[in-house]
């Protein structure tokens, strides 16, 4: 079969261009990627976030129709989906010849974990989730995709980028960043223990002592990582208490 070839040198001027990518280490990566999948930055096919690449959907369908997949067959998963609640879980096989078997992998999706601005999609999205792990298995693709980051796989907004804090206090609300090892914790503690964004941001701005988080230091943010990762894996029941006692703040707010 033969392969569209990508440049790597393109793909390197694009990557400083765009991000400002020098590093030797994201460089050896990404010329890895090139050379074994041919993923093309100016095709959309990956992404830079914190210093890690991520595979796009559109670079996983590109792969798959380089090497001539024979198809994705995808079914919601009825008894562990909840449609009144948003949640739904679909299945995914790709099959790539038609001698071989299928690759198959899971995928879901909720209002906990998606970003605020496709709420209601939740559907599309976890069919999408699940097809983007199949075809990573089925093509040995190492790089996790844009769209299993939960939240962060939608850049406007994501659920860490929600606290709208940096290590000075400034707001972000899309317009800054947050320091990066800091809203990681964030977004991985929101998605593992499945907690509500808008709650959690309340409850640390309490936990801060301050209005809003915006106002609050890099210092107690640290603190209240910490404490909301031990309260979490303590005691997630009572933790859920004490979040939803917030849920009448943001209601007197909204």
């Amino acid at each position: 079969m033969k392969r569209s070839r990508v440049s790597f040198r393109c793909n390197a001027r694009l990557a400083r261009e765009r991000w400002g990518l020098n590093h030797r280490g994201n460089l050896r990566e990404l010329k890895e990627l090139t050379v074994r999948h041919s993923l093309s930055i100016a095709a959309g096919d990956l992404q830079l976030l914190d210093g890690h690449f991520y595979v796009t959907h559109s670079g996983l369908l590109r792969i798959a129709s380089r090497n001539r997949c024979r198809s994705i067959e995808t079914a919601v998963q009825e008894n562990l989906s909840d449609p009144a609640a948003g949640r739904w879980v679909f299945k995914a096989t790709v099959i790539k010849r038609a001698s071989s078997s299928g690759f198959v992998a899971y995928g879901d999706a909720d209002p906990t974990n998606v970003s605020p601005l496709v709420r209601g999609a939740e559907l599309r999205i976890a069919e999408t989730r699940a097809t983007a792990r199949a075809l990573r298995k089925a093509y040995g693709i190492g790089l996790c995709s844009v769209d299993e980051l939960g939240g962060v796989s939608f850049p406007p907004k994501s659920p860490a980028a929600e606290f709208g804090a940096t290590s000075g206090g400034a707001c972000v609300n899309g317009h800054g960043r947050t320091p990066p090892r800091l809203r990681d914790q964030l977004c991985l503690l929101i998605r593992r223990f499945k907690l509500d964004p808008n709650l959690v941001k309340s409850y640390a701005a309490d936990f801060c002592g301050t209005q809003v988080v915006s106002e609050a230091s890099r210092e107690p943010l640290v603190a209240f990582v910490s404490h909301l990762n031990k309260a979490a894996e303590e005691n997630r029941e009572a933790l859920l208490c004490k979040l939803n006692s917030y849920a009448s703040h943001l209601e007197v707010g909204s």
